[in-house]
């Protein structure tokens, strides 16, 4: 009898411990259990920690609460100016209600995935290049609102979405290059036109300065020469200004230089005022006698005494004339 009843108690032990072995669930600190009795779903959510449930009739759903991160396959579209482009993005979702991921939805990760697929298409086609360039906030705001719309039905929500990457084709990227660089380039040159608007006026209000005072041309100059000379140089280039030498010859109170446009030096003045001073002398008459030697009669410029003979002359007359 005793040992009847030993059997049973370990009979009902060994039964009761596989019962408690099969009933027994651990759900982990992250997860949420839901239990389906007989095909309907129980209204009480399983916390983390061991549970127990009927088994055979019980069948408990475990639902990761943790915000996952799902990638989006690269979208290839046309957007609104007619550029193609492959963009690819990254979508971070959570449970909020375990019951409704099970029964509304049948495989709510694929779900996700499909309509953000769809939903990145969409935007694609409504939205600039420009847009997806550099205005990605606003794009984002608006694919996260495509897809919590749907997803709210489901015990899902949508966390964040995030574009990655914008690929374009090479001809638009070289065409992008190109127009950035004219950019540049129009932006320099509009810095330069400004420049030199700035010296131009600077340079105005300096030589309005240096023409009240003619001296401080001299120390420009003087400067000019120091900043040359400072450099290994074996060439000196001396600018010599035409007002400078102006001003100089109304120092020395002469006169203007002639048309051609050489100045007379100091000898030459001379030699063309003691030529207009000088005046031709005529050639002086000598008197011709017997007795004149005729080394007197052979003076430079007055013809000899066999020239001078006329036959009307008498004797001891000469006449000066043309030979």
């Amino acid at each position: 009898m005793v040992e009847d009843l030993v059997v049973a108690v370990v009979a009902a032990a060994s039964a009761g411990a596989v019962y408690l072995m099969a009933a027994a669930r651990v759900v982990k600190q992250y997860e949420r259990g839901v239990v389906l009795r007989l095909g309907r779903l129980r209204s009480d959510i399983r916390a983390p920690g061991l549970t127990l449930i009927l088994p055979g009739v019980d069948r408990l759903r475990k639902v990761n609460m943790q915000i996952v991160t799902m990638p989006v396959p690269a979208q290839e579209g046309i957007t609104r100016d007619n550029v193609t482009v492959r963009v690819d993005a990254v979508v971070y979702f959570k449970v909020v209600d375990p019951a409704e991921a099970v029964i509304q939805v049948e495989d709510y990760r694929f779900a996700v995935s499909q309509m953000a697929q769809t939903s990145l298409r969409s935007i694609i086609g409504k939205s600039d290049l420009d847009d997806l360039l550099s205005n990605r906030e606003k794009l984002n705001q608006g694919l996260e609102l495509m897809l919590d719309s749907p997803a709210v039905g489901w015990g899902v929500h949508i966390d964040r979405v995030e574009i990655k990457d914008v690929s374009l084709p090479e001809t638009m990227k070289r065409s992008m290059s190109r127009q950035a660089e004219a950019e540049r380039e129009r932006r320099a040159r509009v810095i330069n036109a400004d420049a030199e608007l700035l010296a131009s006026k600077k340079l105005a209000e300096a030589a309005a300065t240096m023409s009240e005072q003619p001296s401080a041309l001299q120390l420009r100059l003087l400067q000019t020469i120091v900043a040359v000379a400072a450099e290994k140089n074996s060439t000196l280039v001396l600018p010599f200004p035409v007002e400078l030498l102006r001003f100089l010859e109304r120092a020395q109170g002469g006169t203007a230089p002639p048309a051609t446009g050489t100045p007379r030096t100091e000898a030459e003045q001379a030699e063309a005022s003691g030529r207009a001073g000088r005046v031709e002398e005529p050639p002086a008459r000598v008197p011709i006698d017997d007795d004149t030697p005729p080394e007197a009669l052979d003076t430079p410029g007055i013809p000899g005494p066999q020239a001078l003979e006329s036959p009307e002359s008498g004797p001891g007359e000469a006449s000066i004339g043309h030979a």
